[in-house]
This record gives structure tokens, sequence and C-alpha cells, in this order.
């Protein structure tokens, strides 16, 4: 898998995904954010929120409230907390609750996309998480008996089937050979990405994504089906929570 480069940074969280540590310099800061020479904040993207964390730096914290992709890879400080200079050497930190209960809701969806794709075959329309609640829109037209239940226990049934979840980059022309690659009614993949980040649920789900996931099904947790709503126009939203 190849290191990923956006503006200034190196994105180490894509290759490793347990990293919650590390060592970088300031290359930018101010107000407004500070730019690091290699960061393992994830900065959002795919429904999944960004990290939080800290930089530390001679004896100060500087607490990290979000981040911002642009040109730059952009970490967003905590209003009033002080920024470190440039060419300062931090210790990076994310928080670890937080961003460990995102990749297990994260893992989760792709689980549940999965599960409703194979038993109904239908595909994603919106979706959104936080910290271990999420929701995903599906376009289905109309709602089986059963079905809240019947997603529910077959979610749960692949999680105890602790399937593996890996993780690699394909070329763009390779990875769109892949049958049902793009599980979302619109393909959202830029038309300029030429290496494609697929995320596989080994015999369950494939999909481009670009977020962070837990490294096997069983690590999700117990997902709970909360509630089925009605969208309009055959669009059914899907309400999940995660359990221990």
């Amino acid at each position: 898998m190849g290191t990923e480069i956006l503006g200034r940074t190196t994105r180490l969280e894509l290759d490793d995904q347990g990293l919650r540590e590390w060592e970088a310099v300031v290359l930018d800061a101010g107000p407004e954010g500070i730019v690091l020479d290699r960061s393992a904040f994830y900065p959002g993207g795919g429904g999944q929120p960004p990290d939080h964390g800290v930089l530390l730096w001679q004896g100060v914290q500087t607490r990290i409230a979000g981040v911002r992709k642009g040109d730059d890879l952009t970490l967003i400080p905590v209003e009033d907390d002080p920024v470190p200079p440039p060419g300062t050497a931090v210790e990076c930190a994310i928080e670890d609750a937080r961003r460990t209960a995102l990749m297990r809701t994260h893992s989760g969806l792709h689980l549940l996309c999965g599960v409703v794709f194979r038993d109904y075959g239908c595909l994603v329309t919106g979706g959104n998480m936080e910290p271990l609640t999420a929701r995903m829109d599906f376009d289905l037209r109309e709602v089986p008996s059963g079905f809240k239940q019947a997603v529910e226990d077959a979610c749960n049934a692949e999680i105890e089937a602790d399937r593996r979840i890996d993780v690699r980059t394909l070329p763009r022309d390779e990875a769109f050979e892949i049958p049902d690659i793009i599980r979302t009614a619109t393909n959202l993949v830029p038309p300029e990405v030429q290496d494609v980040r697929i995320v596989d649920i080994v015999g369950l789900d494939t999909q481009a994504d670009g977020g962070t996931h837990v490294a096997s099904t069983k690590q999700v947790g117990r997902i709970r089906v909360a509630k089925v709503e009605n969208k309009g126009r055959g669009f059914r939203r899907l309400r999940i929570r995660l359990e221990d």
C-alpha cells in the first residue's frame, strides 16, 4: 500500500489504523490551524467525523478539536489554546476511545451495507455516523415483513463469523473491475482519483472507501437496528447502535 501525502503532510492513519501516538514537526501554524509534516489524524470523509486529540510541545498542550482537508491537512486547535510555532517538534496523540468507536461504527456500516445488498439488493443513498451510533439510507421501495429484526440478526451473524477486514489500494481501472465495488446510488469516487482504496469484509462486502476500520467483524461488537424510517420516494433510513 502506498503512503498518501496530502499537501505537505504524510498521512499515517491509512497505512496504520492502530497508530495513536507519533512525533512530528510543525510546518505552519496560526489560530486557524496547524500543518504537520506527518499526521495520523483522520480528516473526516465518507460520513466518518474527524479525529480529536492533542499536541504536546515544550511542556505545553494544544488540544485538537477537528481537522480540515484542503490544499493542506490542517489541524484545528481548540479556541484560545496555545499554538506551536513552525519548526517545533511535537508529540501527537489521538483520542483513542473516540477513534476506536468510530472505526467500529464505520466497519459496522459497511457490514450493514453488505447484508442489505446481499439479502435485498439495495444501494446506499446516504449515511452518517457518530461514535457507536449511525444511520444509513437505502433505496428500498417496499419494506418486507420482519425486515428490521432480520437485518439485525443477519448483521450479528456476520459479526460472530469474525470475518477479516482487509484494506488495499488498487489502480482505478483494476478497482472498477471488481463487481459492485460502488455500493452507493451515485459513484462518489472523483474521476481524478487514480488509486482507489478498497475495504474488503472478506466474503461479504467489498467497497471503495477512504475511512478507518477495525481488523475483523468481531471487533465491531453487537449491532442493534434501533429504527427503520420512511424518508419518502422509496428511501428507507436504518438507525443503528453498537453495543459491546
